[in-house]
C-alpha cells in the first residue's frame, strides 16, 4: 500500500512549481501548467454579441467551441493587434474550457514555493484581484496569476453559464 501512495506523489508532484510564463503589454506573467491543455497560434475568432468587453468571441477548436478571452482586455490594458507571435493558451478550470489570448509564450518555468511571495496589497476588493503571487526568477519578478479567479468572476460565470445553454 506505501508503494502505491508513494507513486501517487511523484505523478502529482510532475507539475509542482512550474508555471507557463507568456509576455502581456512587456510585463511578464504566468500560471500554473496544470490548467494549460494547448498552445495555438491565433485563429479567426467569432464574434458573440452582449458578451463582456474582454471576450472576443469563440473558436471552434477541433469540433468543440471555445470563448476566447483577450487577457489584455480583462486587464484594462491598451488593445493592440495580433501579430505571429499572439498565442491562445487554452486551459480547462473546472471543466470548463477557455482560451486566453496574450502577446506571446515564453517558456514553462519552475518557481519553487519558497520563491513565491505574496500578491501585493491593493485597494481594490481582494477577490477581483488575479494575481496569485509574486514568482522570483534569477533578478527578475514574473506576475503568477490566479487562472480560477480570472475565468470565475463575475461576468466569467455568467459566460459559463450562457455556454451551458447552448
Amino acid at each position: 500500500m506505501a508503494e502505491d501512495t508513494t507513486l501517487m506523489g511523484i505523478e502529482e508532484d510532475t507539475q509542482k512549481d512550474k508555471y507557463l510564463t507568456f509576455h502581456l503589454a512587456g510585463e511578464d506573467y504566468g500560471f500554473e501548467i496544470k490548467y494549460v491543455i494547448e498552445i495555438i497560434g491565433i485563429q479567426n475568432i467569432t464574434d458573440v454579441p452582449d458578451m463582456p468587453s474582454f471576450i472576443r468571441g469563440v473558436i471552434n477548436l477541433r469540433g468543440k467551441v471555445i470563448p476566447i478571452m483577450d487577457v489584455r482586455a480583462r486587464f484594462g490594458i491598451e488593445n493592440r493587434d495580433y501579430d505571429d507571435r499572439t498565442c491562445i493558451i487554452v486551459v480547462n478550470i473546472d471543466g470548463t474550457e477557455v482560451g486566453l489570448v496574450v502577446d506571446e509564450v515564453s517558456e514553462v518555468a519552475n518557481i519553487p514555493e519558497a520563491n513565491v511571495e505574496p500578491a501585493p496589497k491593493t485597494s481594490h476588493n481582494n477577490d477581483d484581484n488575479y494575481i496569485q503571487g509574486m514568482g522570483k526568477i534569477n533578478n527578475g519578478v514574473k506576475i503568477l496569476l490566479d487562472v480560477h479567479k480570472l475565468l470565475f468572476s463575475g461576468e466569467m460565470q455568467e459566460l459559463a453559464a450562457t455556454l451551458e445553454e447552448q
